[in-house]
């Protein structure tokens, strides 16, 4: 066992660390071993989520742990008390803290008062949890990800970042294409083409984006806390469904994903998330041994 370690960004892995926790979800469960036996685990939520809190819970139970899920409004942070009291508080509980926030700066501040891991299960800049289930998913269809082709069509929202972080660290080649106002900052892009061997390239062209890609992801464009932005996000949007034109750009069989929940109609057509190239239900899957691995990681488990 090594020393333990929190998970906030994708990039808080090394390439190296990255492929191990791949490897680690890979593996059968009894195969972890049990890490968090005896142990909680704390899942503080102040966004709902369907997938994330299910997901989580199995991977604590079938890593030998006990969660205890706990609503935003319970804990209150800075209303009812400040992050850090929370954080020193629940770590005398608990062998893992692992929280779904509307602020990234929640999740440092988490981290630097606890004395126990924490894991970011989603916040406005991360979702690295998804992005590990994204490159699972992938790879069951592709192999290796390096050189291959992978294109988000959408917002640049906090499931691309991740995922770009991800595929470039694996040497993918990540194509953004995003309406005006919408893609990656300068400081981002720099970034992401830093942390690994791929490539990113940033367009406001669909079709380019998707032409020749070998898997296709899009998300929501209106995510939790913008809806009053619905109106003005539809409109800016225009152009960028995933539809069958869409798709058949795409290389020949090429695979496509949403992070779910998925509109139909607006990020992408009914007749392409529900069609015979849609792996959003095995990637939604993945998202158990995403968790699973990532907190048998911070636990200390290596392959």
């Amino acid at each position: 066992m090594t020393s333990l370690r929190s998970y906030l960004h994708v990039t808080d892995l090394t390439i190296d660390e990255l492929r191990q926790v791949l490897d680690l979800a890979a593996r059968p469960i009894d195969a972890l071993g049990r890490p968090l036996a005896g142990l909680g685990a704390a899942l503080i939520f102040e966004k709902p989520s369907n997938r994330t809190r299910h997901s989580t819970e199995m991977a604590v139970v079938q890593l030998g742990g006990h969660p205890v899920y706990t609503r935003g409004d319970e804990i209150g942070f800075d209303v009812r008390e400040p992050v850090e009291d929370v954080a020193r508080i629940l770590s005398g509980y608990h062998g893992v803290l692992t929280a779904r926030v509307f602020d990234h700066s929640t999740l440092e501040r988490l981290r630097v008062a606890a004395t126990v891991p924490v894991v970011n299960l989603l916040s406005d800049q991360s979702h690295p949890l998804q992005a590990i289930a994204d490159v699972l998913a992938m790879r069951a269809e592709l192999g290796d990800l390096t050189g291959r082709t992978i294109a988000w069509v959408g917002d640049t929202n906090n499931v691309a970042q991740s995922l770009t972080q991800a595929c470039v660290m694996l040497g993918a080649h990540m194509r953004i294409a995003s309406p005006a106002g919408f893609g990656p900052s300068a400081r981002a892009l720099d970034e992401w083409r830093r942390c690994g061997p791929g490539t990113v390239t940033v367009t406001h062209d669909p079709a380019e984006a998707v032409e020749g890609a070998h898997a296709v992801h899009t998300d929501t464009w209106v995510s939790m806390g913008q809806e009053a932005e619905k109106q003005q996000r539809v409109e800016a949007f225009a152009g960028f469904c995933v539809d069958d034109q869409m798709m058949s750009l795409a290389a020949p069989h090429a695979t496509f994903y949403h992070c779910l929940p998925a509109y139909r109609g607006y990020e992408v057509a009914a007749s392409v998330i529900d069609g015979p190239n849609s792996r959003v239900i095995p990637q939604g899957h993945r998202r158990l041994d995403a968790a699973r691995a990532v907190l048998a990681f911070v636990m200390g488990v290596r392959p």
